[in-house]
């Protein structure tokens, strides 16, 4: 029987529900967390992340033009400068508030900057939430599902952002997958400058990279490329026309504390810097160079999909499946580790595993124990960085290992001609909305 009339559109705001309402729940629960929490344990003070403090420091700078500021104490940045461009806005209200950004300590252990600081960091990052669901509504996951995944993928985030106060990760994460969302729907325009704004944001993401470009059409390589290097050499070569010596120490040295963090069993073959700390420049190319081996594989199962063909589901999800896994390979040759590096392998491994409950429930299930147990103070060379690499794997496992090679995606005769591409076949599941 016929629809008598068009399904309407679902607002916005219905079939963004669940991001919407993890996200709140992470304010409130993160926010309660750093300020009411302590005083549970007989603490005066807050505990709001501290690596938070430089970055929001160097975001004043640039509200003030102050760029050759930008990579000099107290700051600490070494990464990108889009990691201060995200966190202006509140800078600005900050320095309009007159509100102080000493580091919270003994000397200031109620910081009311947090207040402000606090859910702007947070609302930011959630972008990786609402970049999931959209590419859970395109995998045509159901609501419950999605729902599953939302509060899920918020348990992981907090590692992030309320203990290690590092927006600029999960922001970075959000956008490339909504640059793989782009890809996947025969945008590549689109997804080059979204990757491009990743990159600018937190340069983890060049390990997905290589991955990305496995699927693009040879006679779009360079122009993507271009779209996607743009954005970080713009605001790169603004830094160092400031200040090349300190942009150049702190973008190359990537120096890391081995007495502070975790140190991994490759620290002894990490250069060895001033006041203890290591350089975790070199072991990255490491984790770049395995990223291409990984990448030389996706070509070979995936193809590059030509103009106007929108992908598969299945081509879609084991492309997330291989991004995850290049992700992940940050944590494998990382000198020095830190609990945070393991989230955005987590959360997208959390989206590839949307293929049916099973696979959503253990994953979910491993990602949210990684993310807490990462927090331990076990400070083994072998010890902690063994548990959380099988962690990583455990959840890459179960969100389902590409078992034979994908079918590459079929043009569609409309979106060849011109027209808007169809939609794949709507499967049993139906992400919202009554059946006709």
């Amino acid at each position: 029987m016929a629809c008598s009339a068009a399904v309407a559109p679902v607002p916005w705001l219905i079939r963004r529900l669940f991001p919407l309402l993890a996200t709140a729940a992470l304010i409130v629960i993160g926010m309660a967390a750093t300020v009411v929490g302590p005083r549970l344990i007989g603490k005066t003070g807050w505990l709001p992340p501290v690596d938070l403090w430089g970055t929001l420091v160097a975001a004043q700078r640039l509200v003030h033009a102050h760029l050759s500021g930008l990579y000099t104490k107290p700051t600490g940045l070494i990464t990108f400068p889009g990691a201060a461009v995200i966190l202006t806005p509140a800078a600005a209200v900050i320095s309009a508030a007159r509100l102080s950004l000493s580091q919270p300590g003994p000397h200031n252990a109620q910081p009311v900057v947090w207040l402000l600081a606090g859910p702007y960091m947070i609302a930011i990052s959630a972008v990786a939430l609402f970049a999931a669901d959209a590419l859970a509504e395109r995998l045509h996951v159901s609501r419950p599902k999605r729902a599953v995944l939302a509060f899920a993928s918020a348990a992981a985030l907090c590692n992030v952002t309320v203990e290690w106060g590092h927006p600029e990760d999960a922001v970075a994460v959000g956008l490339l997958l909504y640059a793989i969302l782009a890809l996947s729907e025969a945008r590549p325009t689109r997804s080059a400058w979204l990757t491009g704004a990743a990159v600018a944001v937190q340069p983890l993401v060049l390990l997905a990279l290589p991955i990305m470009l496995a699927v693009v059409e040879r006679r779009r390589l360079a122009g993507f490329l271009a779209r996607a290097a743009a954005p970080a050499m713009v605001l790169l070569g603004a830094a160092a026309a400031a200040n090349w010596n300190a942009t150049y120490q702190a973008v190359t040295g990537q120096p890391n504390w081995p007495r502070v963090d975790h140190p991994t069993p490759w620290m002894l073959l990490a250069p060895h810097m001033a006041d203890g700390a290591v350089a975790a420049g070199p072991a990255r190319a490491l984790a770049i160079l395995a990223a291409c081996a990984c990448a030389l594989i996706v070509a070979r199962r995936l193809h590059a999909t030509p103009d106007g063909a929108r992908w598969s589901r299945a081509t879609l999800r084991e492309l997330l499946w291989w991004v995850a896994l290049a992700l992940a390979l940050r944590s494998l040759f990382e000198p020095v580790m830190v609990a945070s590096y393991l989230w955005p392998a987590l959360a997208v491994a959390l989206v590839a595993s949307t293929r049916s409950w099973r696979r959503l429930i253990s994953t979910s299930v491993v990602a949210v124990a990684v993310t807490f147990g990462s927090q331990s103070s076990w400070r083994s060379a072998w010890g902690w960085w063994a548990f959380m690499v099988a962690g990583l794997a455990l959840t890459l496992y179960f969100a389902g290992v590409p078992a034979r090679r994908t079918p590459p995606a079929v043009p569609d005769a409309t979106a060849l001609a011109g027209t808007a591409p169809r939609a794949d076949p709507v499967p049993s599941e139906v992400p919202y909305g009554p059946a006709c």
